[in-house]
C-alpha cells in the first residue's frame, strides 16, 4: 500500500513537472495564439490572410514534431527521476525514457540534448514513450555505413575478448576485431588492448546478420607500405640498419626493419653453436644488424647479427700450436666423433679414433657427453680452413709403449670379449691392448664354427700371448694353450688296437658315431657295424669296439665292431694256411699255389 501511495506521488509530481515544462514551450506561441479568434476562424466568420496561415503552420512545423515519425528526433532532457527522464521534443506532450538506456553516459542531467524515436505515441496511461537506445542504434549504423563507405576513421571502445578477435564498441554498436587486424606484428597478449580507445577502419559490413568488421592494422598499413618503399630503396649488402625482434622460430629470427621484415637464420646468430634462438634473444628486443643478401625484388632480406663482430678464429691466440693441451665443452656429438669449443666460436674435432688407444672402435658417445668439460691435445691446426683437431687420448701415455714388457709371448692374462668375427674373437686385456683369439684356438676338442658357441661378449676369458707384433700393433692370443691338450693322454688311450666298450650313439651318412667322453666321438664305417650274426648294430646298442685309426693332428678317431670277433677267425686261417703250405711244399701242384694264393688274398682285404 506504502509502495502504490509512493508511485502515486511520483506520478504526480511529473504531472506537475511537465505541466511547468510546457509553459515554457507555450511561452512562445502565447503572442500569436492570444491574437488568433478561433471562434471565427472555425466558423468562417473571419477571413484569413494567407499570410497569417504560412506564418501559423511554418510556427507548427518549427515546435511541433510529427509523432508518426520514424525519423530521429532530436531532444531536451527537461526533469530526471531516479529511474526516468523527461524528454521535450515538442510535441504536443513530453516523452519519457527509461535511465536504462543511459548507463553508458552516468553524467546525464537536466538540459543535455539526446537524440531519441517515438516509440510508442501512447501508453496505456496516455504517455509518449521515446527510445534513446533505438534512436543511437540507427544513427550509428548510419555512421557506420558511411565510414565504410568513405572509408573514415572511427574511434572505438574495445570491450573484451572475444574468440579470434575482440569486441569493440563503434557508435554502439558491436563490431568485431579479428586478432590479425589488431596489429602488423603477430600479438602475443590480447588483454593488454581491453578498455581502450582505437581508431579502427570498417573494412566489412553484413546488412543481413547486422555485422560489423573492423580494422586497426589497415591504419597504419597504408604508413608502412610507405617506409617500406622508402627502406627497400636503399638496401645495400652490408648495410647495417636497426630492428625489433618480430618473431622467434626454431629455424631463425624475424627482424622488423621499420615495415620490411628480414631474416637472420640460426647459424648467422651467433659465432658459438646454439640449440634454439631464444638462447641470445627475446621477442621485441632491438638490435643492429647487417643485410647479407636478397632477392631481385627485395621482399626475402638475409640478415645477419654474428657477422657485426670479428670472427673468433682470426682472434685466437698465436702461441697455440700442434702438440699443446687445451681445454674446452663438448658441444656436439655426431657418429664420428666429438666437436669440443676451446673459445668462443672456435671448435676442433675428436674422431672417435683418437679417444681411446683401443683398436676397436666404438661410438663417441661412450667417451663423452654434450656438455662435458674435457681436455684434449692439439693435433693439428689449419688457420686458414679454421679447422682443428684434437685428441683424448694422448693425454695418457700409450700402453703399446712398453707392451714387450707387459705382455711377453708365452704369459697368461685374463681378458674381455670385446666382439666377435667369422674367425675369431677379440680380447681386450686392458684399454687399447686388444688381441686376437682365432677359433682353432679356441678349443683343443671341440670343432668351433663361430666363437658365439663357446663365449659370450663381455665374458672374461684366460688367454696366452702366442705372438706379438709391435709394429703393427696386433697380439695374438690362445685360449686352448691355457689347458694341457687333452689328446696327448688321449693318444695312449686310445692307441690303435686298443678296445672300449660303448653304445652307438647316432646313425649318420656311412656309417655311426660314438662318444667315448665328451671329447673323443669316433666314427664307425658301415661295413664296420656288422655283428657276428651278420646283422647290424642299431643305435643304443652297447658293444666292444677296437680302434683302428687315431689322429691327434686332425683329432681323427676310427673304430670298429666286427674287427673284434673276426680277428680270431683271421688268424686261424693264417695259421691252417701256413700249415698246409709247410707240409705239402714238396707236393704243391699249380692249381694248390692258386689256391693258396686266393686265400691269402682274402684273409689280408678281411684283416683290412
Amino acid at each position: 500500500m506504502e509502495t502504490q501511495v509512493a508511485d502515486t506521488t511520483v506520478d504526480v509530481a511529473v504531472k506537475e513537472e511537465k505541466k511547468s515544462a510546457l509553459k515554457t514551450t507555450e511561452t512562445s506561441q502565447e503572442e500569436f495564439l492570444s491574437n488568433f479568434n478561433w471562434h471565427n476562424y472555425q466558423e468562417g466568420i473571419d477571413v484569413i490572410e494567407d499570410k497569417q496561415l504560412e506564418e501559423f503552420e511554418k510556427l507548427v512545423k518549427e515546435n511541433f514534431v510529427d509523432t508518426a515519425d520514424d525519423d530521429v528526433i532530436e531532444g531536451e532532457v527537461v526533469y530526471m527521476t531516479d529511474r526516468e527522464a523527461i524528454i521535450d521534443i515538442n510535441a504536443k506532450s513530453e516523452g519519457v525514457i527509461s535511465l536504462n538506456e543511459f548507463r553508458y553516459n552516468p553524467d546525464l542531467k537536466v538540459g543535455d540534448k539526446v537524440e531519441v524515436i517515438v516509440d510508442m505515441r501512447e501508453d496505456r496511461t496516455g504517455q509518449l514513450v521515446l527510445s534513446h537506445r533505438k534512436a543511437r542504434v540507427i544513427k550509428a549504423w548510419d555512421r557506420v555505413n558511411n565510414a565504410h563507405d568513405n572509408g573514415e576513421i572511427v574511434s572505438g571502445f574495445v570491450k573484451c575478448r572475444t574468440k579470434g578477435g575482440m569486441i569493440v564498441d563503434v557508435f554502439g554498436i558491436e563490431a568485431f576485431l579479428p586478432g590479425s587486424q589488431i596489429d602488423v606484428k603477430p600479438i602475443r597478449d590480447y588483454d593488454q588492448y581491453v578498455n581502450k580507445t582505437m581508431e579502427f577502419k570498417v573494412v566489412k559490413i553484413n546488412h543481413e546478420f547486422k555485422n560489423v568488421v573492423v580494422s586497426h592494422k589497415a591504419l597504419i598499413e597504408a604508413d608502412i607500405e610507405e617506409q617500406k618503399k622508402e627502406i627497400i630503396g636503399q638496401l645495400e649488402k652490408g648495410q647495417v640498419l636497426e630492428g625489433t625482434v618480430k618473431n622467434i622460430t626454431t629455424y631463425g629470427v624475424f627482424i622488423d626493419l621499420g615495415g620490411v621484415d628480414g631474416l637472420i637464420h640460426i647459424t648467422d646468430l651467433s659465432w658459438s653453436r646454439i640449440n634454439h634462438p631464444s638462447e641470445i634473444l627475446e621477442l621485441d628486443q632491438k638490435l643492429n644488424v647487417v643485410i647479407l643478401d636478397f632477392d631481385d625484388n627485395k621482399s626475402r632480406i638475409q640478415l645477419g647479427l654474428k657477422q657485426l663482430s670479428a670472427h673468433p678464429w682470426d682472434q685466437l691466440s698465436e702461441g697455440l700450436k700442434e702438440g699443446d693441451k687445451v681445454k674446452g665443452k663438448v658441444v656436439v656429438i655426431a657418429d664420428y666423433g666429438a666437436f669440443v669449443e676451446i673459445e668462443e666460436g672456435v671448435e676442433g674435432l675428436i674422431h672417435v679414433s683418437e679417444m681411446s688407444w683401443s683398436t676397436h672402435l666404438r661410438s663417441a658417445q661412450d667417451f663423452v657427453s654434450v656438455g662435458d668439460e674435457v681436455e684434449a691435445v692439439v693435433l693439428t691446426l689449419d688457420r686458414e680452413s679454421r679447422k682443428m683437431s684434437l685428441g683424448i687420448k694422448q693425454i695418457t701415455p700409450d700402453p703399446w709403449t712398453d707392451i714387450t714388457s707387459k705382455y711377453p709371448i708365452g704369459s697368461k692374462h685374463i681378458g674381455l670379449a670385446r666382439n666377435f668375427t667369422n674367425f675369431g674373437v677379440f680380447i681386450e686385456l686392458e684399454e687399447g691392448i686388444d688381441g686376437l683369439v682365432y677359433i682353432s684356438d679356441l678349443s683343443w676338442t671341440k670343432k668351433v664354427k663361430h666363437p658365439s658357441e663357446v663365449l659370450t661378449l663381455g665374458d672374461k676369458i684366460d688367454v696366452i700371448v702366442l705372438e706379438l707384433d709391435v709394429e703393427g700393433r696386433k697380439l695374438s692370443l690362445g685360449h686352448k694353450q691355457t689347458k694341457d691338450n687333452p689328446w696327448d693322454k688321449y693318444e695312449k688311450e686310445f692307441a690303435v688296437d686298443t678296445t672300449h666298450k660303448a653304445s652307438l650313439t647316432e646313425i649318420v651318412d656311412k656309417g655311426a658315431t660314438i662318444h667315448f667322453n665328451e671329447d673323443i666321438v669316433a666314427f664307425v664305417p658301415s661295413r664296420h657295424l656288422e655283428k657276428e650274426d651278420g646283422s647290424k648294430l642299431s643305435k643304443g646298442e652297447e658293444v666292444q669296439f677296437k680302434i683302428i685309426e687315431f689322429s691327434k693332428e686332425f683329432k681323427r678317431v676310427v673304430a670298429s665292431h666286427t674287427v673284434t670277433f673276426r680277428e680270431e677267425e683271421v688268424k686261424n686261417m693264417k695259421r691252417a694256411a701256413k700249415k698246409v703250405a709247410a707240409s705239402n711244399a714238396d707236393k704243391a701242384t699249380l692249381g694248390d699255389l692258386d689256391a693258396l694264393a686266393n686265400l691269402k688274398e682274402q684273409m689280408d682285404e678281411d684283416e683290412k
